[in-house]
């Protein structure tokens, strides 16, 4: 495949991750060649998905990724499969041996991102922005006390904004963790610069002190998005 065929495209890239944006948008053409690129389990669950737009997501998201992670694993597309952690987070195997590749895939709407890292423990989340939704009915049941507050003193596009930021923050963070909703959004709360404003800060879920993430907030016109990625003490940003 050439880079003109390619339906993804860097996005974000520093010393230690890359993410790239994966075009969803409807192309009959690139469905099929992504389709084709997945394993028979892939395209069995690809065969499950109900409706057309979640059969797109995935077939063009997975295909991405198994392109991008052949390539840094310098493995064949027949060599690459997945396994799944406790709580479903896949990881990656070369003939059946697991690989030591950490990365993560998000989409929503016709926007994908699949981030790349050094270290394990990496999560990405996009959110394409829907208004008119109970935004303080669920804040009270996915936020804290202090991102509640936030969110009951903004309004218009501004609270789905915020909405929005702090549902990608905290998603990152959890898939980064790889706990799934086993533990609870609102159990914890994105760092106070960050609910100030800032778009980026150290974090600690506070039932690992000693488990530090840096969290960055990547959302701009088209969606919310961020990642999170665990550091060592002497890598933290």
């Amino acid at each position: 495949m050439t880079a003109g065929d390619a339906w993804w495209s860097p996005w974000r890239e520093d010393a230690g991750s890359l993410i790239l944006h994966v075009d969803l948008r409807p192309d009959r053409q690139r469905e099929a060649r992504a389709l084709a690129i997945l394993d028979k389990d892939e395209q069995a669950r690809w065969n499950r998905f109900v409706h057309r737009g979640a059969r797109r997501q995935y077939a063009l998201c997975r295909a991405a990724l198994r392109i991008n992670l052949c390539e840094r694993l310098g493995c064949a597309n027949r060599e690459l499969s997945f396994g799944y952690l406790e709580h479903g987070k896949p990881f990656a195997k070369v003939n059946g041996a697991p690989s030591s590749a950490s990365f993560n895939v998000s989409h929503s709407g016709r926007h994908g991102l699949i981030g790349f890292a050094k270290l394990d423990g990496l999560g990405v989340d996009l959110e394409v922005r829907a208004p008119g939704r109970d935004f303080d009915g669920i804040g009270e049941r996915v936020y804290g006390p202090a991102e509640r507050s936030a969110l009951s003193a903004a309004a218009g596009s501004a609270k789905a904004n915020l909405f929005y930021r702090l549902w990608s923050l905290k998603e990152a963070l959890i898939k980064a963790l790889g706990t799934g909703f086993s533990l609870s959004p609102a159990g914890f709360e994105v760092p106070r610069a960050m609910l100030e404003g800032a778009r980026a800060a150290e974090f600690r879920f506070p039932h690992l002190p000693s488990d530090p993430f840096w969290l960055e907030d990547l959302g701009e016109s088209r969606f919310a998005a961020a990642s999170a990625c665990r550091v060592s003490e002497s890598t933290t940003p």
